[in-house]
Formats: C-alpha cells, sequence, structure tokens
C-alpha cells in the first residue's frame, strides 16, 4: 500500500491521492501565516520497483513558478546522500518521475538541513576552544537563536559577520555555513589560524528555526520575511532579526555575508548593496575585487549572472546587506546560490549539492584573508577598537 508523509522536521506536502502509483496527486503546503510556497519534502512508501509519477499540481501557483523550468527534485533512501531525479514541469505542474529501488524514499526541493543536524553542527563547533557559544534570544515558538563568536577577544581586533537562512527553504545556506566552520576551525588551517589572529567571526547558521522546522520556504511562525524586516523589527513580528541586529550594534561590524539560495537562477553570485544612499568608487571596487578574487579561487563562482544593479539612494533598506552596509559603513552582500544544477559546471547526478556548498563555504576565506585589510567599517557605528 502506498503511504505519502510529511510529518517530520521540515516536512511540507499535501497527498491528495496516491492510490495509482503512476498518478499521484500532491500539492505543498503554504507557509504559515503567509503565502509563500515552494519548497516540498515528503516520504514515499510502498512503491518499491513501481514506475511512479508525482504531480505537484499547484506548481504553477508557487511563489516562484520560473523556478520550476530546467529544474530536477532530489530523492534519497537514508536521508544522508541525495540524488537528482527526472522531474519536468508543463501544464502547471511539476511531474517528478521515479522508480524507487527500496520501500521507503523521501523527495524533496533541496537537500534538505534538520533541525537534528542543526544542533549537531552546533555541538560540534563549541567542542572547539575558539569557540563562545551563546543564546541570544528566542524565536517566536520559543527555539533558541544560537550565535557561534569564534576567535578570541582581545586587542582591536574586526568583527565579521556570517548569517544564513534568513528564509528557511534555503538550506544551502547552512550547508554552506557548514562548510566555513569545517574550515575555520580547523587547527592545522594556516589562512584560518591568520585571520583569527585579527578577527573575530559571528556566526548565525540559522537564523529562521521556527520556519525550518515547520517546512517553510520563506517565512517565521509570523509570517514575516526576515530579509525584509532590518530597518525596524519587532519582538512580536521578527524576533531573530530583532536580537541578531542588537547583537551586530553592540559588536560592531566591519564585513557581513548573508546567505540565501534563489529558486530560478542556475548560478552562484554575489548581490551587493549599491543601492544604499552611502555607496561609493571605493565600496564599488571592494565590492568588485571580492568578486573576482573568489572567482579565482572557486570556479562553481562567477560573475557574469546575477540580480538588477539597485541605483545610488534607491535600495531597500528593509533587506539585511542594506542595513548593514548603511548602518555601519561596512561591505556586505549577499550571497545566492541555486535549487536547481549551475549552468556554469553543471552535474548531471547531483546537481549543486550540499558538498559543493560547503566547498564554496570553506573557499571564501580565502577572499577575505586576501582582502583583509581593506574589510573595515567606517564611522560611529562600525566596530568598537
Amino acid at each position: 500500500m502506498i503511504h505519502i508523509t510529511s510529518q517530520f522536521d521540515g516536512g511540507n506536502i499535501i497527498c491528495d491521492s496516491c492510490e495509482d502509483p503512476g498518478n499521484i496527486q500532491l500539492r505543498i503546503r503554504p507557509d504559515t501565516n503567509a503565502d509563500f510556497f515552494q519548497w516540498f519534502y515528503f516520504r514515499l512508501s510502498g512503491a518499491k520497483d513501481s514506475d511512479c509519477i508525482l504531480r505537484i499540481t499547484n506548481a504553477k501557483e508557487s511563489s516562484y513558478a520560473k523556478g520550476w523550468e530546467e529544474y530536477r527534485a532530489v530523492a534519497s533512501y537514508d536521508r544522508q546522500n541525495w540524488f537528482r531525479i527526472d522531474s519536468r514541469y508543463e501544464d502547471g505542474e511539476l511531474k517528478l518521475q521515479h522508480r524507487p529501488d527500496f520501500d521507503s524514499v523521501y523527495y524533496a526541493y533541496f537537500a534538505p538541513y534538520s533541525m537534528e543536524r542543526h544542533a549537531d553542527l552546533l555541538a560540534r563547533a563549541g567542542q572547539s576552544p575558539r569557540v563562545s557559544q551563546s543564546v541570544i534570544g528566542k524565536t517566536i515558538e520559543g527555539q533558541a537563536m544560537d550565535l557561534l563568536t569564534i576567535g578570541e577577544r582581545r586587542g582591536n581586533k574586526r568583527n565579521f559577520w556570517l548569517i544564513a537562512r534568513q528564509h528557511p527553504g534555503e538550506t544551502m545556506a547552512e550547508w554552506w555555513i557548514e562548510g566555513f566552520l569545517h574550515r575555520l576551525l580547523d587547527p592545522d588551517d594556516a589562512v584560518s589560524n591568520a585571520l583569527l589572529d585579527r578577527a573575530i567571526f559571528h556566526v548565525v547558521p540559522n537564523m529562521n528555526p521556527d520556519g525550518s522546522r515547520s517546512g517553510h520556504l520563506r517565512t517565521n511562525a509570523a509570517g514575516a520575511n526576515l530579509n525584509r524586516e532590518w530597518q525596524d523589527p519587532d519582538m512580536k513580528r521578527s524576533p531573530e532579526v530583532f536580537v541578531v541586529r542588537e547583537k551586530m550594534r553592540e559588536t560592531g561590524v566591519d564585513f557581513c555575508l548573508d546567505v540565501h539560495g534563489d529558486e530560478a537562477m542556475p548560478h552562484n553570485f554575489i548581490a551587493g548593496a549599491q543601492g544604499v544612499p552611502s555607496w561609493n568608487a571605493q565600496k564599488d571596487m571592494l565590492l568588485t575585487d571580492f568578486k573576482r578574487s573568489w572567482q579565482q579561487v572557486n570556479p562553481d563562482f562567477q560573475t557574469h549572472h546575477g540580480y538588477p544593479i539597485a541605483k545610488k539612494g534607491e535600495g531597500n533598506m528593509t533587506i539585511c546587506v542594506n542595513h548593514v552596509s548603511e548602518y555601519f559603513g561596512c561591505l556586505a552582500m549577499t550571497l545566492e546560490m541555486p535549487f536547481k544544477d549551475t549552468a556554469d559546471r553543471p552535474d548531471l547526478v547531483n546537481g549543486w549539492s550540499p558538498a559543493r556548498a560547503r566547498k564554496l563555504g570553506a573557499s571564501v576565506i580565502d577572499v577575505i584573508y586576501k582582502l583583509f585589510d581593506r574589510l573595515q567599517g567606517e564611522g560611529a557605528n562600525s566596530s568598537p577598537n
């Protein structure tokens, strides 16, 4: 007997019909208190050796319907190793086609990053003598907002901030953080050691624990898109942003990277803060050099494709990197990674994957090291050196 369930951490699907393995009808559930939806994650049982077609019938109504074009879903038997399966978007439906080799198989929009794995990540990092772990607040549903502070607090060190998963369905962001932390905490890595001699890294691996656990695409438990809450966060609507922003103001910020995923674009790219009122030629050159340097150390990153650039003074100041760039006078950027494969360096089996996201996270350390002397906030709101 065929069975569909998503009643687990990060799960999301509504099953309308599963009697016929060749015509399983599904719908994605919207975020709580919001209309966003695109993330799915569920288990199919009882279909071993059956030719299955799973139809997500509300795909055309999703938040980013263009994202389904040339997209392939991921599947896993053990929830550790994820591979791409035949998928096609037609007649407003996303159709997943797969013949399971085992009785139980999981399908997802991208390889999930569970709250259990998040807890494991914190536990591993917390064993390093370089790490101070703190809870700086709670989410709406009472989950901990965890901050990892890496490096010894002494002298006039610079303060670098990295945050991920403001949008909880963008799980590649925490895979990226995992790779970044693994390298930064490696006592045998000379580049990491040199950076920690001169800087403190403040890392929030998951900005949206409630949305992550509930299987949301984009919002927290109140239906707030956290990356539109930075100008005036509210403890009732967006406590996650409020507590992180307050901590940033306590430490100062000399560099900020906000890690995301993009549904439609098959590229890794940076979105800068060119639309803020204080943008100037010096910041523009630093942004350009950062992107070029990253492309040199990791060809999975590219500089040709990205979002349209806002004109100076016309940026959305509710977005994290715009607020941080303007308030602290520092380089603040959004990294976007694909849900699809990368068009530049495709992998037909895995597409863009957790392994590649981890490698990209590790590689940014070389870029920060190369440009370290130029990564410093300006003015009264920068780091209190």
